[in-house]
């Protein structure tokens, strides 16, 4: 898909040959490519595929949310409807936040069950994807008060720890997700209480308790590589 000639998604063979059969201007050219008239606006465009697939089950479950579709370069081209996202293999930026109590406990969570990516799986404290047009400070801001109850203002020693990129299949596609990571201090005894229905449970997790449920793989892909550099930085710190 593309205007101008920018690859930004990754689609299954059916799925394109249903969307080009439906009428959607897809050309087979070595790749599959997007090419909307020029006098349709791209959001227009990508809003009637995401309608279009969730009207004939091609689509995750319906948010309501928008997310930015961008180039490689990272410049957004257009918006689309959260639920298209994974079935067309569109890049995503997301946030991750680890969150430790004054012992250098880390907390973690689980996600929710009815969750469509790694249900009942381990987190990281927070974990949220960047809104078309919102900021890394928003969403960070944003998700933490939602998934953790948590005001950043209330955290002690805001701080990045680097980004990294997670490519893999999930159960509605195809994930390719930049991840923004922080870590934080949860001063005296307060805990995070999730507000948004998404995550089953927090537990406060010492680094050996940690370190075992990593191995035995209880985490989802990019909460075991964030959580791994949180503990590696931290005994880096400590040596």
């Amino acid at each position: 898909m593309h205007r101008p000639a920018a690859l930004v998604g990754s689609i299954e063979a059916g799925l394109a040959q249903a969307l080009a059969c439906a009428g959607f201007p897809l050309r087979l050219d070595g790749a599959w490519h997007l090419e909307p008239e020029p006098a349709i606006d791209i959001d227009v465009a990508l809003a009637g595929i995401a309608q279009w697939m969730r009207d004939h089950g091609f689509a995750g479950a319906w948010r309501d949310e928008l997310l930015a579709v961008t180039d490689a370069a990272g410049a957004a081209l257009g918006r689309i409807e959260r639920a298209a996202v994974r079935p067309l293999g569109i890049a995503t930026r997301a946030v991750h936040l680890v969150v430790c109590d004054q012992r250098g406990h880390a907390w973690v969570q689980q996600r929710a069950f009815d969750k469509a990516t790694d249900p009942g799986r381990w987190d990281t404290t927070m974990g949220g994807l960047v809104a078309a047009g919102e900021t890394t400070p928003q969403t960070l801001a944003r998700e933490t008060w939602e998934e953790a109850g948590l005001r950043l203002a209330d955290l002690r020693g805001v701080a990045p720890l680097g980004r990294i990129t997670v490519r893999r299949p999930v159960a509605e596609g195809y994930m390719v997700e930049h991840i923004e990571m922080f870590e934080a201090t949860l001063p005296g005894a307060s805990m995070p209480v999730n507000q948004d229905g998404e995550v089953e449970c927090f537990e406060c997790l010492g680094p050996a308790a940690l370190v075992a449920r990593l191995q035995a793989d209880a985490f989802t892909v990019e909460a075991a590589m964030i959580l791994v550099t949180w503990l590696e930085r931290r005994a880096a710190a400590e040596r």
